[in-house]
């Protein structure tokens, strides 16, 4: 049996639906129910030790659970949930004998990295988010090491993911190109390297097949597009003219955003806008990786991912259903 630690959220629940499809028994732990399978939950929270009765023998622990938003506070969330819980997975782990975890990092741990970093690239984490993670997956390497023989650790490192339902980056620059007032800030000539949830989760699926070692991979769908090619397409699923129609230098955007950092803290709220969103909107984040390399054939290629997504959020009616937050 798999169990899917933060089952309930946007990947977990997509992972769930795969694995469920493909009649591999599973079982969620989350502090927050699931909607798509309330009876597969344990509820716990990850930053307590995990005193767990499964109905069946685990054979893996799949770590999906963290704290990853740019406005997270207080700031010790980032240590409690990625940090203190990979410490919380590696007991569950020891304490039930399960000699595989795979875990959900993210290419924050490169930080602002150069075009085309892959698995080997300089860790630099600019954020809480990129350290925390960093940390955890030095645990999970050590609790690996304990037993190398035997255990299997495998750290997926995904680049911004996105796809339907989802309430994160990508969903949020969708929806204001769908609206028609759409500001691009720079050249445009920037690019992004994106993945499908879908993806994602047959990935992790995948996975489970890998053999004792520790397997480190980033996870991105190419290709990697220039905003102004993202936007342009977009505008043309919509029947739109491909052109942008309103433009702002960098240097401004980032004016704007440190005005509403210092808003923020003056009024202890949260705004879409910040310096740091405006940066990363602004910068390349083009990456390499070697998931080709394991045999592994994404079952959507991105521009139909993109091309559902928009269809889904901006073209037919799902109000009524399930959507994640996330960044």
């Amino acid at each position: 049996m798999n169990v899917i630690i933060g089952g309930s959220g946007f990947i977990g629940t997509r992972l769930s639906v795969l694995l469920s499809l493909s009649k591999k028994p599973f079982q969620i732990i989350d502090k927050s129910p699931s909607d798509f399978f309330p009876e597969k939950v344990l509820s716990a929270d990850i930053r307590l030790p995990l005193s767990i009765s499964f109905s069946m023998e685990p054979s893996a622990l799949i770590n999906l659970a963290a704290e990853h938003r740019d406005d997270i506070r207080p700031l010790s969330l980032y240590d409690e949930v990625n940090v203190d819980g990979a410490r919380n997975v590696c007991d569950l782990a020891r304490e039930k004998g399960i000699n595989k975890i795979i875990f959900t990092s993210s290419v924050a741990v490169y930080g602002f990295a150069p075009l085309g970093a892959n698995e080997s690239a300089v860790i630099a984490p600019f954020n809480d988010y990129g350290r925390t993670k960093w940390e955890a997956e030095k645990i999970y390497k050590d609790w690996q090491a304990e037993d190398p023989v035997r255990r299997t650790l495998v750290i997926i490192r995904p680049t911004v993911v996105f796809g339907e339902g989802n309430r994160g980056n990508v969903f949020n620059l969708l929806r204001q190109i769908a609206s028609g007032k759409f500001l691009m800030v720079g050249s445009g000539l920037n690019r992004k390297s994106m993945a499908y949830v879908e993806n994602v989760a047959a990935f992790l699926e995948y996975s489970l097949e890998f053999k004792p070692g520790v397997h480190i991979f980033n996870y991105i769908d190419k290709p990697d597009f220039t905003m102004n090619a993202l936007v342009a397409h977009v505008n043309k699923l919509l029947n739109r003219s491909a052109d942008v129609k309103f433009r702002l230098p960098s240097s401004i955007g980032l004016l704007i955003g440190s005005c509403f950092d210092l808003i923020a803290r003056i009024t202890d709220k949260k705004y879409p806008i910040s310096a740091i969103r405006v940066k990363k909107f602004c910068a390349n984040s083009v990456y390499e990786s070697a998931v080709d390399s394991t045999g592994f054939i994404p079952p959507v290629p991105l521009i139909e991912a993109i091309e559902k997504t928009v269809r889904f959020e901006f073209m037919e009616d799902h109000k009524a259903e399930k959507v994640f937050y996330s960044e």
